[in-house]
């Protein structure tokens, strides 16, 4: 791929990524977040932090079943991190509007709320995979202990979906598509693995 061509696209990613948080803040600063803006904050960051994962996570699949996709890897750490800066902003807005900096009122909701545990758990297994996003981190972990490390991502994406239906009231359906597609990239993984072993044994003589 030529190097203007990635410079676009990389400017198009981070258009896209941002436009969750410019819409956010233009609606902050024009008064128009709807009736309760705490919410829709927190749907929001959420909603954009899991849609984000996923699309991170199909990234792999996509290069393995389609070679000319093979590009996809330089924009998985762009993507990755835009999850880390939405579960972040998601966070941050629980620790700021709801919980109003109170530690102990933090801490209770943490052990009572199954909802907010889990999306505790969540954003503390993206916050390892964020601090070594770094080509430094790399090197220092080396590639497997880092590839390791950054399967945690899975852990993380299924968390999120958990706390996203542990949040929503009983009987909506609003975290079903995530579920799939992430439920789909979780079932073909084994599979493109068994298909890699596969070639790469040598051929019977």
């Amino acid at each position: 791929m030529k190097s203007s061509t990635l410079i676009l696209l990389k400017t198009l990613t981070w258009l896209v990524c941002l436009w969750q948080f410019d819409l956010l803040v233009y609606g902050a600063v024009t008064n128009n977040l709807g009736p309760d803006p705490t919410a829709n904050i927190e749907l929001s960051t959420g909603y954009t932090t899991l849609l984000l994962l996923i699309i991170l996570l199909a990234i792999s699949p996509l290069r393995k079943l389609f070679q000319p996709l093979s590009w996809l890897i330089k924009f998985r750490r762009l993507i990755g991190l835009f999850a880390f800066f939405y579960a972040t902003l998601h966070m941050l807005a629980y620790v700021a509007l709801y919980a109003n900096f109170d530690v102990r009122s933090m801490l209770t909701d943490i052990a009572s709320r199954r909802f907010i545990t889990m999306g505790v758990l969540a954003w503390l297994l993206l916050l390892p995979l964020a601090l070594t996003s770094t080509t430094w981190a790399i090197r220092k972990l080396g590639g497997k202990n880092w590839n390791r490390l950054h399967t945690l991502v899975y852990v993380a994406a299924v968390c999120g979906i958990i706390h996203f239906w542990w949040q929503v009231k009983t009987g909506v359906l609003s975290p079903l598509n995530l579920t799939i597609s992430l439920a789909v990239l979780l079932a073909i993984r084994p599979v493109l693995a068994w298909r890699q072993r596969r070639k790469s044994r040598p051929a019977a003589a």
